[in-house]
């Protein structure tokens, strides 16, 4: 078997794992789907819900993959730049200043403050000289914990931290029918990285290769920045926060085929799908009827694989 035939084999085979996950979704529950009224409750819920899990996995993971090229780091993700604790920042604020404003409303708050949070971040860098490619993600981490102090402050004085935690959560247990509708943008989001892919692949090799062949390297900085905090910013508003799953994916992807955005996007995008699908199914059955939030299981996961990166990182170092 040619090696062309053989990876579209693979990544053949990885659809269909990954479609049999996101229909066995579809009827894992408490409520019997089968039983009176469960035609009208999978309508309302299940399938929202299972939509909501295939076009939240792939938004983190791509926006993984996005970020760890325009930073040349492989531990960079919005959960490790602190451009989650932003989008929760904005959600926050616009729930304070606009407490009956719409979906839409509080969704353009959080992809405001999720963009300027990642200029932040991303400035900082430039300005700032980091001798191991490890101190990155740590000081997104603790800008990350600055925000989410100031926000849980703010919390504290307007009476509001229940709503914060809820938010934190990370969980698919409140997406419904009327709700979900908003992440069908993380469609175009997808097509607009799979348009500009040869452009962050080759800003992932350095300013200087990118200003030689010819890129703008801020406009395609920008571009990034603002298809990752839009995508975040959606997500955060819909589900809340996905800890560690841009992270994860993208490496897994990369030790085996390399920094190619193009070729790899179809393949995070599917790992990113399963990883919450399973995450969500066992949060699920674990201990029914009650549910564990995603984001537990994800954090969980993630912690312990962000872990093996930096000491597989160090190793070779």
């Amino acid at each position: 078997m040619t090696r062309p035939a053989l990876l579209t084999w693979r990544f053949g085979a990885a659809v269909v794992l990954t479609a049999a996950l996101v229909v066995a979704s579809l009827f894992v529950g408490v409520f019997d789907i089968f039983g009176e009224g469960g035609a009208e409750m999978f309508a309302i819920t299940r399938i929202p819900r299972t939509i909501a899990l295939v076009l939240s996995g792939a938004a983190m993971a791509m926006c993984g993959l996005v970020m760890q090229l325009m930073t040349q780091n492989r531990f960079v993700e919005p959960t490790t730049t602190g451009t989650t604790e932003w989008a929760g920042l904005g959600l926050l604020l616009t729930m304070i200043i606009a407490p009956d404003s719409g979906l839409l409303v509080k969704m353009a708050g959080a992809i405001i403050m999720s963009f300027i949070g990642t200029l932040i971040f991303f400035a900082f860098l430039r300005q700032v000289t980091l001798r191991s490619s490890v101190i990155v993600p740590i000081v997104g981490l603790m800008l990350g914990a600055v925000v989410g102090a100031v926000s849980t402050y703010i919390a504290l004085a307007t009476d509001m931290l229940q709503s914060l935690g809820i938010w934190f959560a990370g969980s698919f247990t409140s997406v419904l029918k009327g709700q979900y509708e908003p992440l069908w943008i993380i469609v175009a989001i997808a097509v607009a990285i799979f348009i500009a892919a040869d452009r962050f692949t080759v800003v992932g090799l350095g300013e200087s290769v990118a200003v030689n062949v010819g890129i703008n390297y801020n406009r395609v900085i920008l571009l990034g920045t603002g298809l990752v905090a839009l995508a975040t910013g959606v997500v955060t508003v819909v589900v809340g926060n996905l800890p560690f799953l841009g992270l994860v994916v993208p490496n897994i992807v990369s030790m085996f085929r390399g920094d190619d955005l193009r070729s790899n996007l179809p393949w995070v995008a599917l790992m990113g799908i399963a990883a919450v699908t399973v995450s969500d199914i066992i949060g699920r059955i674990i201990i029914a009827p009650f549910e564990v939030p995603v984001s537990l299981i994800l954090g969980v996961v993630g912690s312990v694989v962000f872990i093996a990166l930096l000491l597989r990182k160090k190793s070779r170092v």
